[in-house]
């Protein structure tokens, strides 16, 4: 595929996926979702970590609504099921870590675009948005089934229902991302972070989300059991021989990524 909403780079295992459309803060159409969707499957498939993050002011203003006879007679059902559903899947289903670099705002469904991922780091002057009761909507894009679970149902009731801003320092602290950072110190940390699982162990990090993932729908014994079966299969691996090697030896291990 040809991309046209988007940029596509991979270096030393990052697969850089940047929002390209700054004109209209990286609203997303028809043809940004189904780029996205495209992109991240072929970087689960080549890299060893995918990093989405914006141009210009914005990481996702969410749903394009420039067009005002289009979004008003919009079949929302459908939309979200043939085009958001897909993309959505790609990011929670891919097999290595991914991170949302959430460079600015991230409103409606761009706030929940980037909190389907693994790792969410945002620069201080972003903020997050569930803009939707503003224009007579729900969250979507996930935002119902992400967000009590990562602020807890009160803050995410408020943030539904309020359509607050919600700074990523406050983000931050609710614990609804992983870490909000100092614009001049952004680009460098989330490049990073992103270099340090690339050179993991790339077989354990795709249990890790397996297990984390499916906890709330287990109870103890079972994800016991779920724990088992992720850890018997990580010992077969290479990287926990070179880890277990690395360790007798006094050094840092030289993970493949297999």
């Amino acid at each position: 595929m040809q991309y046209e909403t988007i940029t596509y780079e991979i270096a030393e295992d990052v697969a850089v996926i940047t929002l390209s459309r700054a004109d209209v803060m990286n609203a997303l159409n028809t043809q940004m979702r189904a780029e996205i969707t495209h992109a991240v499957q072929e970087a689960g498939r080549a890299a060893r970590v995918v990093v989405l993050t914006g141009t210009g002011r914005a990481f996702c203003s969410g749903q394009d609504l420039g067009d005002r006879e289009t979004a008003a007679n919009m079949d929302l059902e459908r939309v979200l099921r043939d085009e958001y559903e897909p993309m959505l899947n790609a990011i929670t289903d891919c097999p290595v870590p991914t991170i949302a670099a959430v460079n600015g705002a991230a409103a409606g469904a761009g706030a929940n675009l980037a909190l389907v991922h693994d790792v969410v780091i945002a620069t201080e002057s972003a903020f997050f948005m569930q803009a939707f009761t503003r224009i007579g909507l729900i969250p979507d894009a996930g935002g119902t089934w992400a967000l009590p679970r990562q602020m807890g149902l009160a803050k995410a009731m408020g943030a539904a229902l309020f359509a607050d801003r919600i700074s990523a320092r406050q983000a931050d602290e609710m614990g609804m991302i992983w870490e909000a950072v100092p614009d001049a110190e952004f680009e460098a940390v989330w490049q990073a972070r992103a270099a340090y699982l690339a050179k993991g162990p790339t077989e354990a990090y795709a249990r890790i989300k397996t297990a984390l993932r499916g906890a709330f729908e287990c109870d103890l014994a079972a994800q016991l059991r779920v724990e088992s079966r992720l850890q018997g299969e990580c010992g077969k691996t290479r990287d926990f021989k070179e880890g277990i090697v690395a360790f007798l030896e006094k050094r840092p291990p030289h993970f493949e990524g297999r």
